[in-house]
């Protein structure tokens, strides 16, 4: 059902099947991810609440009868996303209820929730909808822009499943996003859970079928509407519904008289209850019913009842009642199971007394006229105490047990009882005891009717002790196939197995070649990145720290050679400034007739000029033209008759030159030049701004006349803050660091040189772009220069990071290094390259993790110096964040952790320098060893470790360079607008009076002054309304230049003000502020693909290209730059001539003649004498065919508006350069292809050749558009001008929004970026822009194999003394538990738990020494719980029983033996779940079988990975079989089309598990030392096919 395929059936069940197919369809493909983030007020957000009860009612550990269980499981559920920061509303739709008149047990459960989450939580309960197709549903969706909606995808029965499916379409075709409830897991940090997101097709078949699905939808709430008449009337015979209703209202109200005062909602719910049941029973119901004795009640078991039986019946409730009144509930808790059902006749009663218990609590004037304590509707009833009263009056009393019930129990249960005997008015219902009169027994007759009473006992297998039973796991013999496996052989480890680029020792041509060219690339890559020069770094050792901050008053003697320096320095200058005087006397008439012809234009190239001048007096003069030009230029167009705008861009021009002027040359200006610069002012009418800088200034010359003719009409300080807001001078040092030769650092960048100088330790966070990395590259260089055997870590998050800062560093330096080193080496995964012989060493995370606990890599580690860990706030990342924790609290050398979202630094500084402490106290005791070394001739290696310092820094920095400003974007009339959103519109009067503004919610300087008119027009007697007008404005008052640090000040004035107006009470002059300032857009933006070429062309028509667009999913990153591409290309098709393709053919043919001629000519002219005559017309023919082929190129050329590339950028050399590294990659041509349109995209499953082409393009200018997910947001350095958001996700949060609009605005190229918000709800946009980014607080950070590792490290390390101390830093600082003694106590016993586990599994001893397969399980840590259990099968023979030659002798295995292995590998190391629904989904498969078929092993034989995993109403999810589909198909495509997978992420997939299997197969290889083991063998020919297959891609 898609948009080109509306449905078209007749049958409303038809129709119900194809909505369910639909569905069942999406599932496959639905992300597992993560809704909730680090405790971060998320997306808002709905949850169902029928979904919600079916889920809990379902829920396999809840006793059914209990409500208080229940209710606990709903709570538990809720208060779990609010913790997590969930920010929802849960719906109950009216409709909704006739769902459950087949089940009316749960009906007043369904109420009672309700009531109970309206009155006693904060939960917002959206009770007053209908349905879900009502148009007051939908108008609150369009008003509150929900991002998704939690749902089941199953109900009790068809009916309701098929609501929930009505419920779930609807949704999509609103654009809110479905998340279903099965299968959902909760995190210490974070939920995870199906998602599955909205589509245009979705949009589309809601508004083509509107009609049929309304009439299906009412046909079946018909159904559901007669599924009450038929569950009733077997019950109440032929009573009126409204009949009921009346009587349950006169009871309520009757008890309001008897109980006038406070009332608790129990106990009226018991009595009223009960009373309604006894009144219908005997009013309502036929005559013979009451006339039955109960003296023949035993042998009418299953028949109907008398009233005696029912009062029974209604006394026991009562009398349970008393007991929850009363019993604490540990007492509750160990009540007995009665396993006897009640007798069929008690079960109907059951469902009577349940309609009644709705009736009252569905009851309106319940809670409205009446103050009733509604603190225990959770607890109304407990089926399991009611049982327990029932068995021991029918049993054990009258077995002559007797039960003494206490004078509070007694007494309230009289009470109970006399008030339903008030309350049923028509006859006597008797007294209160006894409390059985009837004889039947309303439970059956059973055997062992009680249930003992069983504890859940938490029983740990794993002892710590003698006992012999771990004794003998410990030492139990291996299976016997492994007789010739040395399990203790040391295997090569991480980095050995790494694929090498390139082998250093190889004297192979081919292979120098190769290097060769890796080299050039990387320099070409570098060089794209930044255009700074080489630099050849000479070790000059250790020198003494310099003070750069002494007083500079304090001269010393300067020597001969010092003052000749000099000398030549000032000759140098002079001849330097004589060739800018030359080269200005010859550039001046043209710049001026340039700028006589065309103003902006000739401002350019004055300025192009001006960047290149060195010469301060030659600027002035520059300037001084481009001024006179200037007022030239605006007189003229002053004087110009019948303009009714005047072009301020003009006035702009004039105000930056005197800017300039004033602000960089004042002390050069001669008096001359301060008089026309007074002047112009005075044209300007900015009268104060000149006498302020001119105070003799005539006035005659300009009278009043022509001054209101070249009036500006608003004054300079209001100018300057609208039309040059993003030219305000920065304010910045001028006096030189010597250290930086390349810029001259701000104060925060001084204190980072600092900190490197003192070898100190420092978290710095500051903005994008803002200069932090400097302080990396100088700590690079000054390691370099200290020796040749120092060592720098660069640690970035992603493999495109990675690459681009070793481009940047082999750009940077070059050093003169011994034969075998290398200056910089990378370290990733997938290959490695000079990693353990080089001095800066980038890598990822993993990989350094890797080099720290490899036992046998402590020699290289001690050569670090220093670590620098880029985007460190990764640290508070779902993948991987524990890593960084390792590192941190691992490494003994000092660091740098670069970020520019932390929300809470102090925090992290606080716990790195609790580290620091700790590895100062390990080196006070390590000390002598370090000092005997030094003796011993180690001095060099060891000095670092004497002289670090164990301080870690904060420095802070958060003024960006550019200003930011957003734009909504919205499609009308099908086009797409832009209105810009001024960032204050995003804030409320609670948040403001709660947290005041973010402080990252910046204004640009007219956005300020937009805030201030929008207080002035609200509040028209504002009293501070003069005081910040700008021309007033105490920073602003006559000053020529507006600097941006004046501009901050008004800035944070006006958010002062408009604070205090929220503190004073003026709430309704701040809301209509805020409502003022917002655009009121419409988000909706409709078919992204068919939206996207447009809104790519209107960036282009307003100049906001480059841009870079920021989509999440996978699929669609490519389609949308594939959309524009194809969109440029029929653009270009439109504009061709009709007969071009003809003629470009014909041009063809006529050269592929002329050059089969041509080479015939050769041919024969080589075997004769050329004659001149010939030789004139191979001269003739050659001409001729170079005049085709230009004519061809001219034909082929691409029109310059069917492009975005800027092909006078590069050549066509350096182009192709760059295409020529994509020819054998798999989106090679389409990357060239895109790319020539000046178009690309960018993702984290490109390989890192399609990456860099996109990259390196993107940063010469090249591609202009590039599409692209978050990946590209951590720290890959792309700016642009403009970012756009494209795309709503959950990961579109706070802190991936602040990462990607950082990408706008480069610095040095646009002096204000752009961000633009297309297709996101504005409610979301309003949240991205005030919410906080998240707290590190940091993850669990250990696991069974880490520990493993961690012992295998104190154990096996080169230096123990060191290992250890690693080891139990690792063990002491986690983040999580940093001042948190609880959460220590939890990390303790998982350790300890661990450690048991290991001994008992045979992987450690009892000394904590590493036996067994320890090196195997420790290798795969990737994939823990999956290795252990991997070993476990080695181990107990399951492989060798399995890979089975197909002949005695023979060294290769069957396709079935190879597809049985990955069958059991696929489970092991390919776990990707799907929604337990699936499994009912008859779904056509082209290629895959899709899912995967078990093992058939139980949780006994593999005790860490669940064999099979069920969601929480105890259905199966099935596994993915994407691994096992691939291995028999060998078709990536396919992946796609059945299992649903992104193509770039089955890419991924599978590559990670062809890395598995290559290194298990080089790991048994290593442990076996027979040739021909089976196993060995096996898994060496899986690895080959697997990755020949994966190759063939």
């Amino acid at each position: 059902m898609t948009e080109n395929n509306p449905l078209s059936l007749e049958e409303p069940m038809a129709l119900l099947e194809a909505i369910s197919q639909l569905i069942l369809n999406k599932m496959p493909s639905a992300e597992y991810s993560s809704l909730l983030n680090d405790f971060v007020e998320s997306e808002f957000f709905l949850i169902d609440g029928d979904s919600l009860l079916i889920t809990c009612i379902c829920e396999k550990s809840l006793k059914q009868g209990q409500s208080l269980h229940f209710f606990y499981l709903v709570e538990c559920y809720l208060l779990d996303l609010i913790n997590k920061g969930g920010h929802f509303a849960v719906v109950f739709f009216k409709d909704a209820e006739c769902a459950y008149f087949s089940f009316p047990e749960l009906l007043p459960l369904r109420t009672a929730l309700i009531l109970h989450l309206q009155k006693n939580t904060t939960v917002d309960v959206w009770t007053e909808f209908s349905r879900c197709f009502s148009r007051e549903w939908e108008t609150c969706l369009k008003e509150t822009c929900p991002y998704f909606l939690i749902v089941a995808d199953e109900g009790l029965n068809q009916l309701q499943t098929h609501l929930f499916n009505f419920l779930i379409i609807h949704c999509w075709a609103m654009r809110v996003n479905i998340v279903l409830f099965s299968g959902q897991a909760s995190g210490i940090l974070r939920l995870y859970a199906y998602f599955l997101p909205t589509s245009y097709d979705d949009v589309k078949l809601l508004s083509k079928n509107r009609t049929q699905i309304w009439t299906v939808y009412k046909s079946l709430l018909k159904q559901l509407e007669e599924n009450r008449t038929s569950a009733v009337a077997p019950l109440f015979r032929d009573l009126q519904w409204d009949t009921v209703l009346e009587k349950a209202s006169e009871t309520i109200s009757l008890l309001k008289k008897l109980w006038p005062e406070r009332s608790d909602v129990q106990c009226v719910f018991c009595v009223t209850s009960c009373s309604l049941f006894l009144q219908i029973n005997h009013d309502f119901l036929p005559k013979k019913k009451k006339a039955i004795s109960s003296k023949n009640n035993n042998k009418q078991q299953g028949s109907c009842l008398g009233l005696a039986e029912m009062k029974d019946f209604c006394k026991l409730h009562c009398l349970t009642m008393a007991f929850l009144l009363n019993l604490p509930l540990p007492q509750r808790a160990r009540s007995r199971f009665i396993t006897a059902p009640w007798i069929k006749a008690i079960q109907t009663l059951f469902k009577m007394k349940k309609w009644c218990d709705y009736f009252i609590l569905s009851n309106k004037s319940l809670f409205r006229f009446w103050d009733l304590n509604s603190i225990y509707l959770s607890d109304l009833t407990d089926d399991v105490l009611l049982k327990n009263i029932a068995f021991y009056y029918e049993n054990e009393n009258a077995d002559g047990l007797h039960l003494h019930l206490g004078k509070t129990i007694m007494k309230d249960y009289e009470y109970l009882w006399n008030t339903v005997s008030k309350l049923v008015r028509t006859f006597d219902v008797g007294k209160p005891f006894p409390l059985r009169t009837s004889k039947l027994h309303f439970l059956k007759k059973k055997l062992s009717p009680i249930k003992g009473k069983r504890f859940m006992k938490c029983v740990l297998c794993y002892v710590w002790s003698d006992d012999p039973i771990v004794m003998s796991l410990v030492k139990q013999k291996e299976f016997d196939e492994l007789v010739h496996w040395h399990s203790h052989r040391p295997l090569s480890d991480d980095y050995d197995r790494t694929k090498a680029n390139f082998n250093a020792k190889s004297r192979d041509p081919q292979i120098l070649k190769s290097l060769q060219k890796h080299h050039i690339f990387q320099r070409l890559y570098g060089n794209s990145l930044e255009s700074v020069s080489s630099k050849l770094i000479v070790t000059q050792g250790v020198k003494a720290k310099k003070d750069f901050h002494e007083a500079k008053s304090i001269k010393k003697h300067e020597t001969k050679a010092e003052l000749i320096a000099k000398e030549n320095k000032k000759r140098l200058l002079a001849k330097e400034e004589q060739k800018d005087e030359q080269k200005w006397n010859a550039l001046s008439l043209s710049i001026e007739e340039e700028m006589k012809k065309n103003l902006n234009s000739g401002i350019k190239k004055l300025e192009d000029f001006l960047k290149s001048c060195k010469s301060n007096s030659v600027k002035v003069q520059g300037e001084m033209v481009g001024l006179m030009a200037c007022l030239k230029t605006w007189k003229e167009h002053c004087k110009a008759e019948g303009k009714i705008r005047k072009d301020l861009s003009i006035v702009v021009q004039i105000m930056k030159r005197i800017q300039s002027l004033v602000d960089k040359y004042s002390e050069l200006l001669q008096e001359a030049d301060w008089k026309f610069i007074a002047k112009c002012l005075k044209y300007l009418r900015f009268d104060e701004l000149a006498s302020s800088l001119y105070p003799t200034q005539d006035t005659d010359d300009i009278n009043n006349k022509k001054k209101s003719k070249y009036s500006v009409g608003i004054g300079p300080a209001r100018f300057q803050l609208q039309y040059m807001g993003h030219y305000l001078v920065r304010e910045e040092r001028k006096d030189p660091d010597p250290r930086v030769q390349d810029f001259i650092p701000d104060t925060w960048q001084r204190e980072l040189l600092d900190v490197v100088d003192n070898y100190e330790s420092a978290v710095i966070v500051a903005p994008t772009s803002s200069g932090k990395t400097y302080a990396s590259y100088y700590c690079m260089e000054r390691v370099l220069k200290e020796s040749d055997e120092g060592v720098v870590v660069y640690v970035a998050p992603t493999k495109a990071l990675v690459n681009q800062v070793a481009a940047t560093v082999q750009h940077r330096y070059t050093k003169n290094l011994p034969s075998g080193e290398a200056l910089c080496g990378v370290f990733t995964r997938e290959y490695r390259h000079d990693a353990l012989n080089c001095q800066v060493l980038v890598t990822v995370p993993a990989c350094f993790e890797i080099l720290l606990l490899s036992p046998h890599r402590q020699q290289w580690v001690k050569r670090i110096r220093y670590v620098i860990f880029d985007e460190v706030h990764c640290l508070g990342g779902e993948i991987g964040a524990e890593i960084w924790e390792h590192l941190l609290v691992m490494i003994r050398c000092p660091f740098l952790a670069l970020s520019a979202t932390i929300s809470n630094p102090e925090h992290l500084v606080e716990w790195l320098q609790s580290t620091r402490h700790y590895w100062k106290k390990v080196d006070s005791v390590m000390k002598p060893n370090i000092a005997s070394e030094t003796k011993a001739g180690n001095h060099a290696k060891n000095n670092f470790q004497i002289q670090q310092s164990h301080k870690v820094r904060l420095v802070l920095y958060g003024e960006r360079y550019n200003d930011l400003e957003k734009y909504i974007c919205s499609v009308k009339n099908d086009d797409i607008c832009f209105d810009h959103y001024h960032p204050c519109a995003a804030l409320t009067t609670d948040h403001i009076e709660r947290y005041g503004f973010p402080s990252d919610l910046a204004l640009s300087p007219r956005e300020s002054l937009q805030l201030y008119d929008t207080m002035c027009l609200i509040w028209k007697e504002w009293p501070q309304a003069q005081t910040l007008c700008p021309e007033n404005f105490i920073h602003f008052k006559n000053k020529v230049v507006i600097k941006k640090s004046d501009a901050r000040k008004y800035e944070e004035s006006l958010k002062s003000e408009l604070t205090s107006w929220v503190k004073d009470g003026n709430i309704k002059q701040v809301k209509k502020v805020l409502k003022h300032l917002n655009p009121h857009s419409e988000f909706r933006s409709g078919n992204l693909l068919k939206k996207f070429p447009l809104l790519v062309e209107k960036l282009n028509e307003m100049n906001q290209l480059p841009a870079i667009f920021f989509i999440f999913n996978l699929t669609s990153v490519e389609m949308c730059a594939v959309s524009v591409g194809k969109s440029l290309e029929k653009k270009e098709e439109e504009k061709r001539p009709p007969k071009a393709d003809k003629e470009i053919h014909v041009m063809v043919s006529k050269l592929q003649k002329f050059k089969k001629s041509m080479e015939k000519q050769k041919i024969v002219e080589g075997k004769k004498q050329r004659k001149t005559r010939k030789l004139d017309q191979s001269l003739y023919h050659e001409a001729q065919y170079n005049h085709l082929l230009q004519s061809l190129e001219e034909n082929l050329k691409m029109p310059q508006d069917c492009t975005y590339a800027d092909y006078k950028v590069i050549d066509s050399e350096y182009l192709q350069m760059v295409f020529k590294r994509v020819k054998f990659e798999r989106k090679g041509d389409q990357l060239k292809a895109l790319a020539r349109r000046g178009v690309g995209y960018h993702y984290s499953a490109m390989s890192a050749k399609e990456k860099q082409l996109v990259e390196i393009l993107f940063r010469k200018g090249f591609i202009r558009v590039v599409t692209a997910t978050g990946t590209l947001a951590l720290g890959v350095n792309m700016p642009c001008k403009s970012v756009v958001f494209a795309q709503n996700s959950v990961y579109l949060d706070a802190l991936n929004y602040r990462q990607m609009s950082g990408r706008a605005g480069r610095r040095g190229q646009d002096l204000l970026g752009n961000v633009y918000f297309f297709d996101i709800p504005q409610p979301k946009v309003e949240k991205l822009i005030k919410s906080k980014v998240p707290e590190l607080r940091g993850q669990f950070p250990f696991s069974i194999t880490l520990i493993l590792r961690l012992l295998l490290l104190a154990s096996k390390a080169d230096d123990q003394e060191d290992g250890q101390a690693k080891v139990l830093s690792v063990l002491k600082h986690s983040l999580l538990s940093f001042k948190q003694p609880k959460i220590m106590e939890i990390l303790k016993l998982y350790f300890l738990f661990t450690l048991q586990l290991l001994v008992k599994e045979g992987y450690i001893d009892r000394d904590g020494n590493p036996t067994g397969f320890a090196g195997l399980v420790s290798h795969l840590h990737y994939h823990e719980p999956s290795n252990l259990v991997f070993v476990n099968f080695l181990v107990n023979g399951l492989f060798h029983k399995l890979c089975q030659p197909t002949k005695k002798g023979s060294k290769r295995f069957s396709e079935d033996t190879m597809r049985k292995l990955v069958l059991v590998l696929a489970n092991l190391f390919g776990r990707r779940f799907l929604p337990a629904k699936l499994q009912d989904a008859d779904t056509k498969f082209y290629q895959s079988k899709n899912i995967l078929r078990t093992l058939g092993i139980s949780y006994a034989q593999a005790p860490l990975l669940l064999p099979q995993k069920f969601d929480s109403q105890g259905r199966r999810m099935p596994l993915n079989a994407y691994i096992l589909d691939f291995y028999k198909h060998g078709s990536l495509k396919g992946l796609v089309q059945d299992n649903r997978i992104n193509e770039g992420e089955a890419y991924n997939l599978l590559k990670d598990f062809s890395l598995t299997v290559k290194s298990i197969s080089v790991s048994l290889r290593e442990l076996c030392e027979n040739e021909d083991d089976n196993v060995v063998l096996a898994f060496e020919q899986l690895s080959e096919t697997f990755s020949e297959k994966f190759k063939k891609i």
